[in-house]
């Protein structure tokens, strides 16, 4: 996972909760951080609009962590930039 990616992941949580972004890491766990459910939502959203991608419920259904919420973000845009070379090489 590139460094920038991580970054922009941790910028957009700690945003969203309100809390100093020196305070998110990679290795955070959502319960350390205070992050319920409304929060986590609020969250989703805000990376959904940050990356322009869509974020199914099943991929978050079992995230309890910052490192597997990148995890999963990292493999939404991967699938997105796939798709487009995908739909080329159909034609």
């Amino acid at each position: 996972m590139s460094d920038e990616l991580t970054e922009r992941i941790l910028k957009v949580i700690a945003t969203s909760k309100r809390i100093p972004v020196e305070q998110v890491t990679i290795d955070s766990e959502f319960q350390q951080l205070g992050i319920d459910s409304m929060d986590a939502v609020e969250i989703l959203f805000a990376l959904e609009n940050e990356f322009d991608i869509n974020i199914p419920d099943e991929e978050v259904r079992h995230v309890r962590n910052v490192r597997q919420m990148a995890e999963g973000v990292e493999r939404l845009i991967a699938d997105k930039a796939a798709k487009p070379a995908d739909a080329a090489a159909s034609q």
